[in-house]
């Protein structure tokens, strides 16, 4: 109870600092990597210290591979890795896909939004269509790339992926 509580305020308090100052501060991560080591130590049928290690290990380790090959920031890998110690193998693993599949449905969202859906898809299509007549791929303007690439904050979707994990979202029927 305690450690789902912890988890909570510092998911919600890396989500808001994300939203308003583009960062994931230490202060948030650091000490809360070591809390969630020591309380899953101490609280009654917690999951371990070692169950949290391999959690924060794992997590981080993803994120690491996600910071050095795709751009994530290094905030989020830390943020990553603190769930993971808070959450264990399985389900922070679990967080981490709820994670990305947010986090990237809110870019398509955010894309949608700036464009308009008919024309993304005109713009897809055309750009297809060259790639096709062209027998190779055709890259895009600086222009067009930067806009394919809105602003991906991971800890609100982190957040919300907290919440579907430790309180079962993912079971109710609605969801299926």
């Amino acid at each position: 109870m305690v450690s789902t509580a912890l988890l909570l305020v510092l998911a919600g308090i890396a989500g808001i600092t994300d939203t308003w100052h583009h960062k994931i501060y230490n202060w948030t991560t650091y000490p809360g990597i070591l809390l969630a080591i020591v309380v899953s130590h101490f609280e009654p049928g917690g999951i371990g210290i070692e169950e949290s290690l391999k959690g924060f290990l794992l997590c981080g380790l993803v994120m690491l591979v996600s910071f050095v090959f795709f751009n994530v920031g290094g905030g989020d890998v830390k943020l990553m890795a603190m769930l993971g110690a808070f959450l264990g193998i399985d389900q922070g693993l679990e967080v981490l896909l709820w994670t990305f599949v947010l986090g990237g449905l809110a870019a398509l969202i955010t894309l949608i939004w700036r464009f308009g859906l008919a024309n993304l898809v005109s713009r897809g299509l055309r750009h297809l269509w060259w790639m096709l007549r062209l027998g190779q791929p055709v890259p895009l303007a600086d222009d067009e790339r930067l806009a394919l690439q809105p602003p991906l904050y991971l800890a609100r979707t982190a957040f919300v992926a907290v919440v579907i994990v430790k309180f079962q979202l993912q079971n109710w029927e609605i969801l299926r």
